[in-house]
């Protein structure tokens, strides 16, 4: 990147600005777009809100909702392995916009995928935000080599953190509209989505929906995070992940700049002990216990909102937060069987209803072979007989023949006949 961001290649992510004076020049520059987050915000934030009774669900294809992010240039044979093992059929990829030199190793890695959908998230560097034409000439050298192997090109990500890149949204709008013209004066057909806010919020993002900009998202891309909350059912600000769902959902409803898409693209929790690959403090970090219990749990939640076409695991190899760790060799973390069991259960499942009562959740399908398969799991630690019509595995895919059921935790997927 260019100076003064810098890559940390342990966590995947920029270094935190140290230039403070720089950092503090570059917002003041940006005041009248930041005025103009505020302002729309104030409106759109609180219609929204009204507005959110009155969305429609959408029918979620479950076959391709979960997806899992990959890196092409770690592991790569391996990594092609264990996409084939965990079944699932969408794969996000990243691409750096200063590593344009390994486009020709990520499309020999795309090609490698057998037909799996892509997402592939485009990266910027302050270098591309500052001189749009260089952004224009090496975007149209992405788009001419990957069209074909692309389903989804994501523009921008993480628009709300400085470190990134970005100092306001009209600065990533403009960044936006380069991509949409290109799409519209030459490639028509590709797919393109943005509007990359990490975390809760939600004011930048009504900005990137609600603006003066000839532009169109077919789909909106959220880093949705909810570690630094604990568990994804926790709340804040009196919303809990259902919530802050149906809230952007409706924001993306209301938008004239939007198709009615929503794609969660990058999610996980921290591990503990994994400092210096942990993306965030220790505070954050969990056991690989709970890791897998709140990925199921995250996964479980979108899938009920049915108003989520997508959520990628960040990611599949790392040792900082991935389903497998690869400090001294590769090694499957519990929360790799969890998500293989996930995506073998619950692909071409068709969602029926979410019950959740004290603290209890029961998630409902209808399977392929039309045998009805409850999901429990509970805040609060209870227990439930062993009915002889159930059929009951835990979130890694053991079979469980006890008398009584133990609901915590960790999901229990129960098949009924």
């Amino acid at each position: 990147m260019k100076q003064p961001f810098n890559w940390d290649n342990n966590s995947d992510q920029p270094y935190p600005l140290q230039d403070k004076s720089y950092k503090k020049k570059m917002r003041k520059s940006q005041i009248n777009s930041l005025l103009k987050t505020f302002f729309v915000s104030l409106f759109i934030l609180p219609f929204s809100l009204i507005m959110m009774p009155f969305v429609k669900r959408n029918r979620v294809d479950s076959n391709y909702f979960f997806c899992i992010g990959v890196d092409y240039q770690r592991e790569r044979e391996a990594t092609l392995e264990l996409l084939d093992e965990l079944g699932v059929e969408r794969v996000l990829v990243r691409f750096k916009l200063w590593e344009m030199e390994t486009i020709d190793e990520l499309k020999s890695f795309l090609l490698k995928l057998k037909g799996k959908k892509v997402t592939l998230k485009v990266i910027q560097d302050r270098e591309h935000i500052e001189d749009l034409d260089l952004f224009k000439k090496d975007l149209e050298n992405i788009f001419s080599d990957l069209d074909q192997y692309v389903d989804i090109f994501e523009i921008g990500t993480t628009i709300n953190r400085t470190k990134w890149g970005f100092f306001s949204v009209d600065e990533y709008n403009g960044f936006y509209q380069v991509a949409y013209d290109l799409k519209t004066s030459k490639y028509p057909n590709i797919k393109l989505i943005g509007g990359d806010v990490i975390d809760f919020e939600y004011h930048f993002t009504a900005h990137t929906l609600f603006n003066q900009k000839k532009y169109h998202y077919d789909g909106v891309a959220s880093l949705l995070y909810v570690d630094r909350r604990g568990a994804p059912e926790n709340m804040q600000m009196g919303f809990y992940l259902l919530d802050k769902i149906a809230l952007l959902s409706t924001m993306v409803w209301l938008s004239p700049k939007s198709a009615h898409e929503l794609h969660i693209t990058e999610t996980n929790w921290p591990l503990s002990g994994t400092a210096p690959y942990a993306p965030t403090s220790e505070y954050e970090c969990v056991s690989e216990e709970l890791y897998g219990d709140y990925m199921l749990r995250y996964y479980l939640l979108a899938f009920a909102s049915q108003q989520v076409n997508s959520v990628s695991w960040h990611q599949l190899i790392a040792a900082g937060y991935g389903l497998v760790d690869n400090r001294e060799g590769l090694r499957k973390r519990e929360a790799y069987e969890v998500y293989k069991y996930m995506v073998h259960t619950l692909k071409n499942a068709e969602f029926l209803r979410l019950d959740i009562k004290r603290g209890h959740f029961i998630l409902q399908c209808l399977l392929q072979n039309d045998e009805l398969l409850q999901i429990h799991w509970s805040l609060q630690p209870k227990t439930i007989k062993n009915e002889d019509i159930f059929r009951t595995f835990s979130s890694s895919g053991e079979k469980i023949e006890d008398e009584f059921l133990n609901i915590g935790s960790s999901p229990l997927y129960i098949f009924i006949k």
